[in-house]
């Protein structure tokens, strides 16, 4: 009988821990899936910012974007040309294996390897050497303070997992390359890998032996894509999820007067713009029409952007003249005015360039910036009556993505948020400029302008910041006076959860810090 009572009891606190356990669960639903587990297989914010919560840099952000210690506790620039790391010893990778400079070196001989998508995102790197176990040296083309922004996404992975998954080699989502670290990870964040169904379902657990101070009151994260707004939003009315991000805009009152349910929504940093393929020959073998700059002309004066905020946008998003948002160092109001809607100026403008009744493909997706689909809509509509003859290609963001990469389009649609940088000096290297080793990863375009690259280097050596941030607006201006691209806005973001979450940091960035997140009873 005492043997039968001690069994219960020990069902009945097995139960109750499994209640609390998911009383700790945070149920969070996405717009879209993570597209892979490894973080150098593609330049994404999202799929970064979940990563960030099973890996780690050796410097971060806080949440008023501050850059301070992580992996590393200390560093120091050395003849303006070595960063020098200390790093924090006693820091345990999910398998148990120790963080040293090792690892350190492997992580970025890996993410710096020319086949890595993510390796535009440390554009002022050169090379590293290890000085001891715990400390490591960097050595840079540039003294700018912007390398440590930049190393805030570059995560640390484990040399020897790295070696004994024959993965030292980083995959790459554009060009469908996968392997071990697509599907599996080792990280030393605050939370662990449990399971991942792609497209389906994937769940974190706390990590008990982070380095850090614990924080957040989770034990587990499950994290589920619904790509519906409608589907998404009954979701979190229904009480099946306790957070959605992305949360759609035309359902904002709705939420906003739902009992039990708070909004936090605030402006984006990411500006959505339109490309052009700027190689000499379109995909389909014609003289490409958009490297007339009476035709990108023609085309900027087609959009109505007010418009577009006001009936796609609910009046939430910001008309935008530049390539950066107001909060990014190197914006200048002056150059953020809107090209005038003169739909008869850009007939005439092609007429000029010979183009009238222009037909091209235009490349958007249904899951990657904010109402996108209705903005492909509304553009294209506007675009008709100008004169052109748009054929839209839309899909989602994993069918559309190589074909954008590869240069497969004639137009598309890119959105930027000059993250983890947080300065212009982001889109200008990795956009703008000509693609030439770390320059240029996401000039999908093909462009190429001899005096913005020029602009772009002077930039990166330049150490005084009010100088560097001059020679960015520059840049910027010549972009524009270019139409390298097309700003349509700076697109507004939008976070529902129940009262059952009691706090979660996100910022303008749009990234969910859930180390910091607690949940309520």
């Amino acid at each position: 009988m005492r043997r039968l009572w001690k069994t219960i009891a020990t069902a009945v606190t097995l139960g109750l821990l499994a209640t609390a356990a998911h009383a700790n669960t945070l149920r969070w639903a996405g717009q879209r899936d993570i597209f892979s587990l490894d973080p150098y297989s593609y330049g994404s914010t999202s799929n970064l910012a979940f990563l960030n919560h099973i890996y780690e840099g050796l410097v971060r952000y806080t949440p008023e974007f501050e850059v301070v210690p992580a992996l590393a506790t200390e560093w120091q620039l050395i003849d303006n040309k070595i960063w020098r790391f200390k790093l924090r010893q006693g820091v345990k990778f999910h398998n148990g294996a120790e963080f040293t400079a090792d690892d350190v070196i492997a992580s970025l001989k890996r993410v710096s390897d020319p086949t890595s998508p993510l390796r535009g995102n440390i554009p002022l790197y050169v090379g590293s050497k290890k000085i001891d176990d715990y400390t490591v040296e960097i050595e840079v083309s540039s003294p700018s303070a912007l390398f440590l922004n930049d190393m805030t996404n570059i995560f640390m992975f484990d040399a020897q997992w790295l070696v004994d998954n024959n993965s030292e080699k980083p995959t790459d989502v554009g060009a469908k390359v996968e392997g071990y670290a697509t599907y599996n990870t080792n990280g030393t964040g605050p939370f662990k890998l449990e399971s991942r169904v792609p497209d389906s379902k994937t769940v974190l657990v706390v990590n008990d032996g982070w380095w850090d101070e614990k924080k957040h009151n989770l034990t587990r994260i499950e994290f589920t894509p619904i790509g519906s707004p409608a589907t998404r939003v009954a979701a979190l009315l229904s009480g099946e999820v306790d957070l959605v991000d992305s949360a759609p805009i035309q359902d904002l009152p709705r939420l906003e007067a739902a009992p039990g349910i708070k909004v936090d929504k605030r402006s984006d940093l990411r500006t959505v713009s339109i490309a052009f393929n700027r190689r000499d020959k379109l995909e389909d073998g014609r003289n490409n029409p958009f490297n007339d700059l009476r035709v990108r002309q023609a085309f900027d004066h087609a959009i109505d952007r007010e418009l577009i905020n006001k009936k796609v946008m609910r009046g939430l998003a910001h008309p935008a003249g530049t390539l950066v948002a107001p909060e990014i160092p190197g914006y200048s109001a002056e150059l953020d005015k809107p090209s005038a809607y003169d739909p008869e100026l850009s007939r005439k403008l092609l007429a000029d360039a010979g183009q009238s009744d222009l037909a091209f493909t235009y490349l958007c997706m249904n899951d990657e910036s904010v109402n996108e689909e209705d903005v492909c809509a509304g553009v294209v509509n506007m675009l008709t009556r100008a004169g052109f003859k748009p054929n839209v290609d839309i899909g989602p963001r994993a069918a559309q993505a190589p074909k954008r990469s590869s240069g497969k389009s004639d137009v598309y649609m890119i959105g930027w948020a000059n993250e983890p940088t947080l300065d212009a000096y982001s889109i200008l290297v990795q956009v703008l400029s000509t693609r030439s080793g770390a320059a240029g990863v996401a000039n999908y375009g093909g462009w190429s302008y001899p005096e913005l690259d020029k602009m772009v280097d002077q930039a990166a050596k330049e150490p005084d910041r009010e100088k560097r941030l001059a020679i960015e607006t520059a840049a910027l201006k010549l972009a524009k006076d270019e139409l390298i691209m097309i700003p349509l806005h700076q697109q507004p973001m939008a976070w529902a959860m129940s009262e059952r979450v009691e706090q979660v940091v996100i910022r303008a960035d749009n990234k969910p810090r859930h180390w910091l997140t607690r949940l309520g009873e």
